[in-house]
């Protein structure tokens, strides 16, 4: 069997030696030492968890505010849905039959605050790996709870700020400047998305990483959340159409999670693009060895998150 490895070593070579390829390779690279797909599937668990109670919470609520006003309880509904390509036409289906008594609303706002309250602690969690901050210079309590809670304030702003802006572009699109207000509303809800995105990754990690630090992986998650919207529902109706047949009523489950697992997948890679541009790790060896000095200090963080306590002082280890 011919010995491929001088092959491989000059593909190797020739991705090191322009950018163009070395980056990407780089942040897929990391994304798998990282083994980020697991972190991805915790991340949409809990999105997951918490994204029922939550639409109980918001049609009680509609619907104790708006009794009298049925068709703007549909609108303002739809639109909370529309980050949901073809499944949210589902949900707003099941949703429907919850009471909107005192009972399901505690129950709601319960169950939404534990679900939200996991997918901000997984949050924090993942990104700190991400960016290799050790396990002693993470926030402890109280201050992770902290950080928990104001993630779930930027969710809960990104929840009503995403309605507002739907509900905009859905009304003011039917008038004769109709094509315009629909462009200003995608373009408005871009730059909220990075924004939110911006304040939800600074409020994930540590301190050390500094806010300056975490623009490009905001601008890639907004964009991404944007396209999403925009393409997403043709991923989401294939895997739905095929899992319905299969599974029935759990297909919109399967979609959903699969719908929410995708989410989470790219912004991750978005995370991992701004970290190997922030900490320099490119270019990476597709086929070690030999390793080169990007290897090695990636290969190193992984020993330094693993830190949980300040070492003493040598002076005091003597003692």
């Amino acid at each position: 069997m011919p010995d491929l490895r001088p092959f491989l070593h000059r593909i190797d070579h020739f991705q090191q030696r322009h950018a163009v390829l070395a980056y990407p390779v780089a942040v897929v690279k990391k994304f798998g030492d990282d083994q980020a797909g697991y972190l991805c599937a915790l991340l949409a668990f809990f999105a997951f968890l918490s994204l029922f109670p939550l639409l109980l919470v918001f049609v009680t609520v509609l619907g104790v505010l708006l009794r009298g006003n049925p068709d703007l309880q549909h609108r303002l509904l739809n639109s909370a849905l529309a980050d949901f390509p073809v499944i949210g036409q589902q949900l707003k289906t099941n949703v429907n039959g919850i009471g909107r008594s005192g009972f399901g609303l505690v129950v709601g706002i319960v169950g939404s605050v534990l679900g939200a309250r996991g997918l901000a602690d997984a949050t924090q969690y993942a990104l700190n790996k991400l960016w290799a901050v050790p396990y002693v210079r993470r926030p402890g309590f109280p201050h992770n709870w902290l950080r928990s809670y104001g993630l779930i304030a930027v969710l809960g702003l990104g929840v009503l700020a995403t309605t507002g802006l739907s509900a905009i572009g859905a009304w003011g699109g039917r008038g004769a400047f109709g094509f315009g207000v629909q462009v200003a509303s995608v373009v408005l809800s871009l730059l909220v998305n990075m924004g939110l995105f911006w304040l939800a990754f600074y409020l994930a990690t540590a301190s050390e990483v500094s806010w300056r630090d975490q623009w490009l992986a905001a601008a890639l998650a907004g964009v991404v959340w944007q396209v999403l919207q925009i393409t997403g529902g043709i991923i989401v109706a294939h895997q739905l159409r095929n899992s319905s047949s299969l599974y029935g009523v759990f297909g919109v489950v399967l979609g959903l999670l699969a719908w929410l697992y995708l989410q989470a997948r790219l912004t991750v890679y978005a995370v991992e693009a701004d970290v190997v541009r922030i900490r320099h790790l490119w270019p990476r060896s597709l086929f070690p060895p030999p390793l080169n000095e990007q290897d090695k200090q990636v290969y190193r963080s992984y020993e330094q998150i693993e830190q949980r306590v300040d070492e003493e002082p040598p002076e005091k280890l003597r003692q």
